[in-house]
């Protein structure tokens, strides 16, 4: 039958999936455990969701199962390519994926702690950074007292590592 004999009424929507954190081809998708536990729980969430829909108009809960589906499938190709890095294992004097890292700015003394994390797990208001952010990308491998430039359009700004720690 052509679209053109289907009332408006009757067309399904198709839900738009918003994409995970980006992760470019071939990156092994590093995490912390921490990070792990945050996918597992957001697929527990996820299917909790699933197994809970309820709607009076079948439609609405057709494409609500879609939209789940889709998800759980984008997250469970995240967790199924995960690599866990157990932070006993890094250099404890160098600043390695999962590293804490305090950093004093030059210019003005601020004290910032940053977290290298996986890309999932990133976010900057709780001081976690991606390790494919320029931040993360100048820091590994540094050491304590070390200085990195993190190269801006107006200004450049140069930091003193203070502290690494993995916790």
């Amino acid at each position: 039958m052509s679209r053109g004999f289907v009332k408006e009424d009757d067309q399904e929507e198709v839900p738009i999936v918003p994409q995970r954190a980006y992760l470019p081809e071939g990156v092994t998708n590093f995490v912390t455990r921490t990070g792990m536990d945050q996918l597992l729980a957001e697929k527990q969430m996820l299917i909790h969701e699933k197994d809970n829909l309820s709607s009076t108009n079948e439609n609405e809960k057709r494409i609500s199962l879609n939209l789940i589906n889709a998800k759980l499938q984008l997250l469970n190709n995240r967790i199924a390519e995960a690599k866990i890095v157990d932070l006993k294992e890094q250099p404890q004097n160098e600043i390695r994926f999962g590293a804490l890292v305090t950093l004093k700015t030059e210019a003005n003394s601020n004290i910032q702690i940053f977290q290298i994390v996986g890309v999932d797990e990133a976010d900057i208001a709780k001081g976690k950074i991606s390790f494919l952010s320029p931040l993360a990308k100048a820091l590994i491998n540094k050491k304590v007292d070390d200085r990195i430039t993190l190269k801006r359009d107006r200004e450049d700004i140069v930091f003193k590592i203070m502290d690494i720690a993995y916790r």
